[in-house]
């Protein structure tokens, strides 16, 4: 069993906690990393792009000039990409770009972005996650001395404290235990959990119920 320091907003060690080398200290397969961020990402994208074809733009659909005796070259349409206002050629189209990755892989990618973050020592434990008067200030402070301004916060969506001080910071994110994904992960150089949140997250990916933390000396 792998074991984490857990952390007080003063930026002092409180505990220790024991956890599961299974989910934090897993070898870190980067192409899984890859696939499920550029899964994530293209889950994202709108997919509307498009342009006129020449059948699409505005324009007579007579002949232009007559074929023989002008000087100038053959044509049949003002509305081919040659000519300003024309139709383009082989420019983008509405379409999907979602693709499918299985849940094991998903899973697996979770897992090495948390022994990753584990493994640099940029995962930290935080045993109260109130933050005093919900003031984005004192949270900026508390990220300080954490050595964490930018960061990944995640408690569950009762802690409104948390939650309303965070949204005015731009280089910090809260968001809860069940929305915990390796894009947010590897976006943030730093990813701070509270104990309940980090045990759900265990259970999650061992697929057994949350437990409470174990905790071991100071």
């Amino acid at each position: 069993m792998a074991k984490l320091n857990v952390k007080d907003l003063e930026g002092n060690d409180v505990a220790e906690i024991e956890v599961s080398d299974e989910v934090f200290a897993a070898e870190v397969k980067e192409h899984l990393l890859w696939e499920v961020v550029r899964w994530q990402r293209a889950k994202k994208r709108a997919g509307t792009a498009k342009t006129k074809e020449r059948s699409e733009v505005h324009g007579t659909r007579s002949k232009m000039y007559r074929q023989k005796g002008t000087g100038n070259a053959r044509h049949g349409s003002r509305r081919v990409n040659v000519f300003r206002g024309g139709g383009q050629v082989h420019g983008p189209r509405p379409r999907d770009y979602t693709f499918s990755v299985n849940k094991k892989a998903r899973a697996g990618a979770l897992r090495s972005a948390l022994s990753l973050r584990a493994s640099e020592g940029n995962l930290v434990v935080i045993r109260d996650f109130e933050v005093p008067d919900a003031k984005t200030r004192n949270l900026a402070a508390a990220l300080g001395k954490l050595n964490a301004p930018k960061s990944l916060l995640v408690d569950g969506g009762d802690n409104m404290s948390l939650a309303r001080s965070a949204r005015n910071l731009p280089t910090a994110q809260h968001i809860v235990p069940e929305g915990v994904n390796v894009y947010d992960i590897l976006r943030f150089p730093k990813l701070l959990i509270s104990e309940s949140s980090l045990r759900a997250l265990e259970a999650r990916l061992l697929g057994t119920p949350a437990e409470p933390a174990k905790e071991g000396a100071a």
